[in-house]
């Protein structure tokens, strides 16, 4: 039997709803849409979750999860930052296809860039098919007012606009001179407590009010945690020393491992809820981070943090539960990115992507429901700071990092040590010239954008690295 194509799975992925689950009962479980929980952590490693491999903390919440649900072991982020990250996941689409996906990360109000609120998005799409939405957590695709969640689908925002906030005072920085950056829609507000608590607060109360309507709906539950600044629950002290969010003379493994357990219980209330009300059957909860680890991840088998494009700033979890649907206690072995998340949840929810904005991801439906086969993947990444690039073709990747070049089995070769374009120079040129070809469809590098990465100044085990710091 010849491989299936690309174009031969993308049409049989767009009918499974319609052919997995027949059924004449309209009102029947397999007839509803269902509801979507999709939460999205910050800077979360590969192994920060011990059911990925922490050895000095568990995350019980997140662990039962993948016991109820299918655990990606070939799970990347589109990008190595959050910004970038973000416009692929939301769009569906390769980030260099929008200005705002240039940014690494977006910095401020006055750059004037963001989401073009004419780009049809997943929770806009979800709409026109029914669902009511909303986002609680993290935007950081634009400012007011030509770029808000309100703009770009959502019918409701509770969170913050920036890229991070201070876990208790809810500014943007440190200091008297810092911004308050906690919304509810387009309107500040101001609220005591622990962020990652807030924000579960606010989610648990989502659901009850979705769980009365009886509509299909989209939670985006995007936290600030793990991120900077190094502030676990009852570090008020810390919030008021530090003197800039980005502070180098803080953290600690315990002070991480507290700031993921919690987000982990909010997690749980989350679960808990949607048991209560009676949701959690047709509800799709998907748990993923929006690019690899920084600091104090543990990113193991990889090498590599954010802001890089080995293997440690790219791979992230990614856990799917739908007790519909989806059999438990799964690995899936298919590579995924973040852009597939878009037609995979409108193929669950009977719906496609705008035919004038092609999707560049593909639905996991089948890899979720019906334990397909993988697809062979070619996946394409580009980051302005060190002249970065990468493509995965099968098991094979080419990278180039600050001028050097290097092909990688990255199957057999996690580390990425092996440097094989030496042994292989036919399959060196190949990937080099895909790369090229996907390249010149893209738009270029924006010179002005920001684009961060660790330096020897604030990373020690990055000493040849004169790269830039980042700054979301």
């Amino acid at each position: 039997m010849s491989p299936i194509t690309r174009r031969e799975f993308l049409a049989t992925a767009a009918v499974v709803p319609l052919v997995l689950f027949p059924d004449k009962n309209p009102t029947s479980a397999a007839a509803r849409q269902p509801n979507i929980v999709f939460i999205i952590a910050d800077d979360l490693g590969y192994a920060d979750l011990s059911c990925y491999g922490r050895r000095d903390f568990e995350t019980p919440n997140l662990d039962q999860l993948a016991k109820e649900g299918m655990r990606f072991l070939q799970a990347y982020a589109n990008s190595p930052v959050c910004t970038a990250s973000r416009t692929a996941i939301i769009t569906g689409r390769y980030q260099y296809r929008l200005a705002v996906g240039l940014q690494e990360p977006l910095g401020s109000a006055a750059q004037k860039v963001g989401l073009p609120s004419e780009h049809p998005t997943l929770p806009a799409l979800l709409k026109r098919a029914g669902y009511s939405t909303a986002l609680v957590g993290k935007w950081h695709l634009g400012w007011l007012p030509d770029y808000s969640p309100l703009k770009s689908g959502y019918d409701h925002f509770w969170g913050f606009r920036g890229g991070a906030l201070d876990y208790f005072t809810h500014k943007d920085g440190a200091g008297s001179a810092a911004n308050d950056d906690l919304w509810d829609g387009d309107t500040k507000i101001h609220q005591v407590g622990y962020l990652t608590d807030l924000l579960g607060d606010k989610a648990v109360e989502l659901i009850r009010s979705y769980a009365q309507q009886g509509a299909p709906f989209l939670l985006s539950l995007h936290f600030n945690a793990p991120h900077w600044p190094w502030e676990a629950p009852g570090d008020e002290a810390e919030s008021q020393r530090i003197k800039s969010l980005y502070h180098l003379d803080g953290g600690s493994q315990k002070t991480y491992a507290g700031m993921v357990r919690q987000m982990d219980r909010q997690i749980g209330r989350v679960m808990e809820t949607l048991a209560a009300t009676k949701l959690a059957g047709n509800t799709i909860v998907i748990f993923t981070s929006d690019n690899g680890g920084e600091r104090f991840a543990d990113t193991w088998p990889f090498t590599g943090k954010k802001t890089e494009l080995l293997e440690g700033g790219l791979r992230i979890p990614a856990i799917v539960r739908w007790p519909d649907r989806v059999p438990t206690g799964k690995t899936c072995q298919q590579v995924a990115i973040g852009m597939d998340w878009l037609p995979t949840l409108l193929a669950a929810a009977g719906t496609a992507p705008d035919p004038n904005y092609p999707t560049d991801g593909i639905s996991l439906l089948p890899a979720l429901t019906i334990d397909a086969a993988p697809v062979p993947r070619t996946l394409f990444w580009r980051y302005r700071s060190n002249q970065q690039r990468a493509i995965r073709d099968g098991d094979l990747k080419w990278l180039k990092i600050a001028g050097n070049t290097f092909l990688f089995n990255v199957v057999n070769d996690p580390l990425e040590r092996a440097n094989l374009k030496e042994r292989q120079p036919d399959v060196y040129q190949k990937l080099v010239a895909q790369y090229d070809a996907w390249n010149g469809t893209m738009l270029p590098e924006d010179p002005k954008a920001i684009s961060a990465s660790f330096d020897g100044r604030s990373l020690a085990d990055h000493f040849g690295n004169r790269g830039n710091r980042p700054e979301d």
